[in-house]
């Protein structure tokens, strides 16, 4: 069976469950990567199955995803206004960063979107702070956990990349230490949820060591930006709207960052 690169395709021997797109073909070996979930991954060409109307699966799952925010979020515009909080959103992958920007867009969220690669956030993370001046950061990218013969799991050696967002977690609270005054989430697929918490992040993936969805960082994001300033969130409440709830993120109460105006 012929495959080029952008096909949608599964794996039949993992059951056919992640629906992928190829990235790269060299001789039989096809490098891939997670439609709707954070995951880089390689396969052999025999071992490939094209997916059918998966683009519309996409867009039905990213609808309804952005339906849950909007549910959380119903606002009274007919006697208050609103000032959402902003966001700057950092990520490795610039598909899964246009998906995220095309929710913010939906929910008037003013938002900033960069690609960098996670081994240069890092470094970079403070010009685009002091640029945007942001009131929520979004820190993700590709992740990975190597289980090694059950070794420690908080060794930041047995994953891809969460060091590289635990550096940039750190390099941002130099910019702003206050956990209310910049709200960072951070994560990607599978990463070291205590130690990007004790980094400085408010909110994290993953705790269970699972795949996250590709607009689960957005997700929080967007449900902090259209929360009231003077009031705490409700934590649960606002995990329980990404795609697999406490497994794939947690993190700490913290106030939203929306400001209410009167009259509108």
């Amino acid at each position: 069976m012929l495959f080029n690169i952008g096909d949608l395709v599964t794996r039949k021997s993992h059951n056919n469950d992640t629906v992928f797109k190829i990235v790269s073909i060299s001789n039989d070996i096809v490098i891939l990567k997670g439609l709707n979930i954070r995951l880089m991954a390689d396969a052999v060409v025999s071992d490939l199955v094209h997916c059918v109307d998966c683009e519309n699966d996409l867009i039905l799952d990213d609808d309804k995803l952005t339906d849950r925010i909007i549910s959380f979020s119903e606002l009274d515009r007919d006697e208050y206004f609103y000032l959402p909080g902003k966001i700057l959103h950092i990520d490795a992958d610039d598909d899964y960063l246009k998906r995220c920007m095309n929710l913010y867009k939906k929910l008037n969220i003013l938002s900033y979107g960069v690609v960098v690669n996670e081994k240069d956030m890092a470094d970079q993370i403070t010009k685009y702070l002091n640029e945007t001046n942001p009131d929520i950061l979004v820190i993700t990218g590709h992740d990975a956990y190597y289980d090694k013969n059950n070794s420690d799991i908080l060794s930041n050696s047995n994953y891809k990349n969460s060091i590289n967002f635990i550096k940039t977690v750190i390099n941002a609270r130099k910019y702003e230490n206050d956990h209310e005054k910049l709200i960072i989430i951070a994560g990607a697929c599978q990463s070291n949820y205590e130690e990007l918490i004790k980094a400085g992040a408010n909110f994290a993936s993953s705790p269970k060591r699972i795949n996250i969805h590709a607009l689960d960082p957005a997700i929080i994001a967007s449900s902090v930006s259209l929360s009231n300033r003077n009031k705490p969130i409700d934590l649960i409440e606002i995990l329980q709207k990404t795609k697999y709830g406490t497994d794939g993120i947690g993190g700490i109460i913290t106030n939203g960052t929306m400001y209410v105006g009167y009259p509108r």
